[in-house]
């Protein structure tokens, strides 16, 4: 007899639908598993036929073959489970399979039956919906994210008896589930700006950073702050707009980091990975792509201290995501995409040592040649993809004692907000968020320069030797810095501002 079920798996950020066929023939007893699956889907054989037998019903001893379409697509992971054995069970005769079609099944059966929850159920969930499906059957742990998904019919069950009995329209134990899905996150507060005694320079550079998400590198000896700083960007960014936040939710559920399932992630991530990590933990990879630090930072920041001690491959890895916001990752049988748009902080000494141009703090220790060699891990393009570059010098001791209190950080995401909402309106017609990411042809519409303006970034381009990417990006800077000031026309002195915030590699890498 012939049955067919359906499920749902992950390809990049997105899900796509699978078609569980089931077919069961005279012969003797085998359990085929075709399809292209992985080593987690042809595992499920084994916890399918437990399963089966320990829920109450037969496993028929004869020739399974279950195949998953589409063919040509690599399935991994145990979403699958549930699928199969509502498939083995209806060509068996044991269950109806007219009462099967129209649903989605999604679930990891453990031996005795029970079901498991799963990494990814957003996607797969919104991926039927795309589909035409209308109710998916899947572990009470992910109902309540599955119900972010408007217009499905969530039902949520705790073992395959109980997905047989919904299906059966028998009457059904009470499943306790998680909280409902809500747009509400519980997190700790944001550290403030109001804490950091000083650097009042570098703080207006981390606003005019935050208010059109440009890159940033903070430079400094040890301990003036540059983590500390870093730390409390998050606290001066607007909240993420629905879109986003479901974007960034897609993403942490495909890598599993979605830890209060059913609830909308609103705050922007901040990740913050260990100078240790592999070019594949950062942008991405493996047999299967799984997405890396640049994509779990989508929509947020990703600071990376100390950057030199990164290995060179791993930042040079940097330059495609900032330049293009996505990661592309080529495989044999498929082309992955997965999205990075995100804001790039990172810092760093000036030399091995921390205290080169710093004499009267500590005498610098280093060799020249170890200098040159620390300097040369960011190499000039990636240099050039970094809008700000802003000197973290030391704080004197009367300032560090100082008691009075600095501006919040509240105050400043009003300024840095009302930016936004700016931004926000001159890019309407297309999918431009921020000024960071215009392409030339809106940086030609909306970045025009008066006289003065032009004749004053055609010396500095000339003086400092900057290329067309560096002058582009000092234009994308002037008009966030026009933002800020709630100026319609860029003016000299926004220009003059965002001219300096690309001299320092200048001071420091010749």
């Amino acid at each position: 007899m012939y049955a067919k079920t359906f499920s749902s798996s992950v390809l990049g950020i997105d899900g796509f639908v699978v078609e569980v066929e089931v077919d069961i023939s005279n012969g003797l007893p085998v359990f085929e598993l075709v399809g292209l699956p992985d080593s987690a889907v042809r595992e499920a054989r084994d916890r399918v036929r437990a399963a089966v037998k320990n829920s109450g019903h037969q496993f028929p001893l004869q020739r399974i073959t279950t195949n998953l379409a589409p063919a040509d697509l690599k399935k991994e992971g145990s979403a699958f489970d549930l699928a199969i054995a509502l498939g083995v069970l209806a060509a068996s005769g044991q269950l109806e399979g007219e009462k099967l079609e129209g649903k989605l099944f999604l679930g990891e059966l453990a031996l005795d039956g029970s079901l498991r929850s799963l990494a990814g159920v957003l996607p797969m969930v919104m991926a039927g919906k795309e589909q035409g499906f209308t109710e998916v059957i899947l572990p009470a742990a992910n109902a309540a994210e599955a119900r972010l998904v408007e217009g499905m019919d969530v039902i949520p069950v705790s073992n395959l008896a109980d997905a047989v009995k919904r299906i059966r329209g028998e009457e059904m134990i009470m499943v306790v589930e998680e909280a409902a899905a809500t747009m509400e996150e519980k997190a700790e507060p944001l550290e403030d700006f109001c804490d950091v005694q000083g650097q009042t320079h570098v703080k207006r550079a981390m606003e005019v950073a935050a208010a059109g998400m440009h890159n940033l590198l903070l430079i400094g000896p040890p301990g003036s702050g540059k983590t500390m700083l870093a730390r409390r960007l998050p606290s001066i960014l607007p909240p993420m707009t629905l879109q986003e936040s479901l974007e960034v939710t897609k993403v942490a559920s495909i890598a599993g980091y979605l830890t209060q399932r059913g609830r909308l992630i609103t705050r922007r991530p901040f990740r913050s990975p260990h100078h240790t990590i592999s070019s594949a933990g950062l942008v991405g990879g493996g047999a299967i792509p799984k997405p890396g630090e640049v994509s779990l930072s989508h929509r947020g920041i990703l600071f990376l201290d100390e950057m030199p001690e990164f290995s060179k491959g791993a930042l040079e890895v940097l330059r495609q995501p900032l330049e293009d916001r996505e990661v592309t990752l080529s495989r044999a049988r498929a082309v992955i995409t997965f999205p990075a748009v995100f804001m790039l902080v990172g810092s760093m000494n000036p030399c091995p040592c921390g205290y080169f141009g710093y004499e009267e703090d500590r005498a610098c220790t280093c060799t020249p040649h170890q200098i040159q060699r620390y300097r040369s891990k960011l190499s000039g393009p990636l240099l050039d993809r970094i809008d700000i570059h802003v000197e973290v010098p030391r704080v004197d001791y009367g300032t560090l004692t100082d008691t009075a209190v600095g501006e919040s950080s509240e105050t400043v995401r009003e300024r840095v907000e009302k930016a936004h909402a700016i931004q926000s309106e001159r890019f309407t017609a297309s999918d431009i968020r921020t000024n960071a990411f215009m392409p030339p042809a809106a940086i030609r519409r909306h970045c025009e320069l008066t006289r003065e303006s032009q004749q004053l970034l055609k010396q500095s381009f000339d003086t400092l030797g900057l290329s067309a990417r560096a002058h582009n990006r000092i234009l994308k800077l002037a008009r966030t810095i026009a933002d800020l000031a709630g100026e319609e026309q860029i003016q000299t002195a926004h220009v003059a501002e965002a001219i300096q915030y690309r001299t320092l590699d200048r001071k420091w890498w010749e």
